[in-house]
C-alpha cells in the first residue's frame, strides 16, 4: 500500500472525534481525508442534525479542499464510527462526479484500510445518469 494511504487515515483520524454538539446536532461520527491532485490531504468531519441540514465528511472535505482553491480528487478514505473505512454514499460519489465528469472513473477509493482493498470511482459508479 503507498504510504499516502496511511497519512490520509491519520490525518481523517486526528479530526474524527465524535461528539455531541447539541441536543440537536452531532459531529466526528465520520471522518474524511481528500487527496487533491496536487498531493495536498485536507479533511473533513459529518455533522448530523435533526433535519436535513448536515454535510457527510467526505462532502465536507471536498468543501474544505475547493474553498482552498482545488477541484481534482485523487484518492479518498473515508472512516466510520467503528474505526474502519468505507465507501462514500451516493451524494458524495454524485459530487465527485460532477466535479470531474471526464475523470471521475480514476478517483480511488480505500474500501479496506486493514486489507489494503482499494477500488476507483468508476468501479463504484460505472455509470453516470447525465449523458
Amino acid at each position: 500500500m503507498e504510504k499516502i494511504w496511511e497519512d490520509m487515515y491519520r490525518a481523517a483520524k486526528a479530526v474524527q472525534n465524535g461528539r455531541k454538539i447539541s441536543d440537536f446536532v452531532e459531529a466526528g461520527g465520520v471522518a474524511a481525508a481528500i487527496l487533491s491532485e496536487s498531493g495536498k490531504i485536507y479533511t473533513g468531519v459529518c455533522v448530523d442534525t435533526c433535519s436535513t441540514l448536515g454535510i457527510c465528511a467526505e462532502r465536507n472535505a471536498i468543501f474544505n479542499m475547493i474553498t482552498s482553491g482545488e477541484q481534482k480528487i485523487s484518492k479518498v478514505l473515508a472512516i466510520m464510527p467503528n474505526g474502519k473505512t468505507g465507501a462514500p454514499c451516493g451524494a458524495c460519489r454524485e459530487l465527485m462526479v460532477q466535479l470531474m465528469p471526464g475523470r471521475y472513473a480514476e478517483i480511488e477509493i480505500m474500501l479496506d484500510y486493514e486489507c489494503e482493498k482499494i477500488v476507483t470511482l468508476g468501479k463504484l459508479t460505472p455509470e453516470w445518469w447525465i449523458k
